[in-house]
């Protein structure tokens, strides 16, 4: 009969019935709350969808908000909520990376962070890439990458063809991305998407036929734009489509075939470059462990305890000595604040919205502050007191001996992130609002406010304020480096010839700070200076660079964490690069020097380690 049915077609020219398209929308980089017409984009696109019965279901491959804050979700859940046909998300960096709630709201309001789904013969896969809370390139949450894991798991000993999605390319945009495409490799993987560069674009990650989407946001045009699917007979179709006018010819075609990449012979592909650990071979781990969360904040140490927080929400104690764990707290929520001390006695926040106070030596809970909002912010300790602001405008003033509150300043716009600095007088801090303040420590009474005047992505929040003598120091993502007088809020200097983004650090004998550079050097700047002119500089060779991690110095070795995952060492006495070591690809968190040239690192995806140089640091 088979024959027959195949003759009978030849005989009379029919052609072969068409199998069951798979049509649906994909739409990226929505980014509700700015500029002021992406909402109207978004629900002029959920309207095009709902009116197209044949679409079969819809995907948004990140960067859904702009600012990643709880009124842009509800704004656009309430929009997403109006679709008459299935739907699925996932965050990218705009939602992570500005998080007021620390990465925890997206998965409550949209009701998952990732998906994974049968449709047809197909398996789709997806999900989200940060940075989640500190400014570097992409990087998949080492929770999520474990997920992969387990996805891929699953479908051992099948051939069920698998359709992956991200919000970054799987390039070197993404920090991680060849831990994605290793374990996609082990499945029939046929094509992968992506949004992040807002135009549509032909792109092949290793082998895997890849596909960027065009932003939903008009931008010149007057109406926004988003891409519809098609896959049947083994092709998968990209036509672009301007809602509530016409589908475009199509622009991309994909065959979608088994490229059998477990058979193939192996490739050359690029990795990331460790050949630094071999040049300084005398850098070496005292030991490392590797966490299974991410590290978003920095590592403390004190009396033999290190102590820092991961994305599992839990406060983790090891031995200096030998990485051995000491103790674990866990809280309810993720946990992006460095750990202060003060004695015996620890104090972290986390986005469960608790400021806790642990004993040093054993985890035991001393005493918890509930505020009802989550916290991303780090506190400072000054005698008796801790200070340490919040994600809903407030900022506090607490007891250290029982966590009572002793003020409330209300006023502060935007959230905190940062670590505040004291006197004897005031506190100091910046927040995403564009604005830095000085409060009277006593009372909370508001002394002065400074702003830059500039959109809140260029707000002193990330920075880690100097304070030396009467100078504030602070550098903002506008690429400038400002000098305020801590007395009046008025500003000495400014200076944007250093072009640093957000890390800087200050000598210990306050006599400099230090500038991190976007491009390869730092620079030391007098804090006595007039005019923010440089002392000297040093090019470490270390590439672009943009993360937040402040500048340590310790026994004249300054030490200078990168997003790559590596740390460079510059001897101040003779202005030189000392060496470098590499732990990871992924961003460095605030370092912890001891003596003897030894330091602690975490990186973001979660590895943390001792190191040490026993023959001073110098160029073998």
């Amino acid at each position: 009969m088979k024959y027959l049915a195949l003759l009978l077609v030849s005989l009379l020219g029919l052609k072969p019935a068409l199998t069951q398209p798979i049509r649906f929308a994909f739409v990226t980089d929505t980014h509700v709350g700015a500029p002021a017409t992406a909402a109207d984009d978004l629900q002029r696109t959920v309207n095009d969808i709902n009116a197209q019965a044949d679409l079969d279901f819809a995907v948004f491959t990140g960067d859904v908000t702009d600012f990643g804050s709880e009124e842009e979700f509800q704004i656009a859940k309430q929009i997403l909520d109006g679709l008459n046909k299935k739907w699925y998300i996932f965050p990218g960096n705009h939602d992570t990376k500005w998080s007021e709630n620390g990465c925890n709201s997206f998965r409550k309001v949209f009701g998952a962070e990732r998906f994974s789904f049968t449709f047809g013969k197909y398996r789709f896969i997806g999900c989200g890439s940060g940075p989640n809370m500190r400014m570097s390139p992409g990087l998949v949450a080492r929770e999520d990458v474990l997920w992969l894991r387990t996805e891929v798991e699953k479908l051992k000993g099948s051939d069920q063809p698998v359709i992956f999605m991200n919000h970054y390319p799987l390039d070197e945009s993404l920090e991680n991305w060849y831990l994605l495409i290793d374990e996609l490799k082990k499945t029939n993987v046929q094509a992968a998407f992506c949004g992040h560069g807002h135009a549509n674009r032909e792109l092949n990650f290793e082998g895997i036929p890849g596909t960027m989407g065009r932003s939903n946001l008009r931008a010149k045009d007057q109406v926004g734009g988003y891409n519809i699917v098609t896959m049947q007979n083994d092709t998968m179709t990209f036509a672009e489509r301007t809602p509530g006018l016409a589908t475009k010819t199509v622009w991309r075609t994909i065959v979608l075939e088994n490229h059998h990449f477990s058979q193939q012979p192996a490739k050359s592909y690029p990795r990331p470059d460790y050949s630094m650990n071999e040049q300084y071979a005398s850098v070496k781990p005292v030991w490392a462990k590797q966490d299974s969360s991410d590290i978003g904040a920095g590592i403390v140490e004190s009396d033999g305890f290190c102590i820092y927080p991961n994305t599992s929400g839990q406060i983790v104690a090891l031995s200096t000595a030998d990485g051995a764990v000491r103790w674990r707290f866990a809280t309810g929520g993720k946990v992006y604040s460095t750990p202060a001390i003060r004695k015996n006695r620890v104090v972290v926040a986390s986005t469960d919205g608790t400021i806790y106070c642990l004993d040093k030596r054993s985890g035991t809970l001393l005493w918890k502050q509930e505020t009802g909002q989550p916290i991303v912010a780090s506190p400072v300790m000054d005698r008796n007191t801790v200070f340490i602001g919040s994600s809903e405008g407030k900022f506090r003033a607490l007891s250290l001996a029982d966590g009572s509150v002793r003020w409330t300043f209300t006023g502060v716009k935007g959230f905190v992130e940062s670590v505040p600095v004291v006197d004897k007088k005031r506190v100091y801090f910046g927040s995403w609002g564009s604005s830095l303040y000085a409060l009277n420590r006593k009372t909370g009474d508001s002394v002065w406010r400074w702003t830059n005047g500039k959109m809140r992505n260029f707000s002193p929040a990330a920075c880690v304020p100097v304070l030396v003598k009467n100078r504030l120091f602070i550098q903002t993502p506008d690429r400038t480096v400002t000098a305020i007088d801590a007395e009046t809020g008025k500003e000495i200097w400014k200076a944007s010839q250093h072009k640093g983004f957000e890390s800087m650090g200050v000598s210990e004998d306050r006599s400099l700070i230090y500038v991190k550079c976007m491009q390869d050097s730092v620079w030391a700047i007098p804090t006595n200076s007039a005019n923010g002119q440089g002392a000297w500089f040093v090019n470490c060779q270390y590439g672009y660079e943009i993360s937040p991690g402040p500048l340590t110095e310790r026994d004249r070795l300054i030490y200078v964490p990168t997003d790559e995952g590596a740390l460079y060492v510059i001897d101040r006495q003779n202005r030189k690069l000392v060496w470098s070591h590499k732990l990871s690809n992924a961003m460095l968190n605030r370092v912890w020097p001891l003596k003897n040239r030894r330091v602690l690192v975490t990186t973001m995806d979660g590895k943390i380690a001792l190191l040490s140089n026993p023959v001073s640091g110098r160029r073998p």
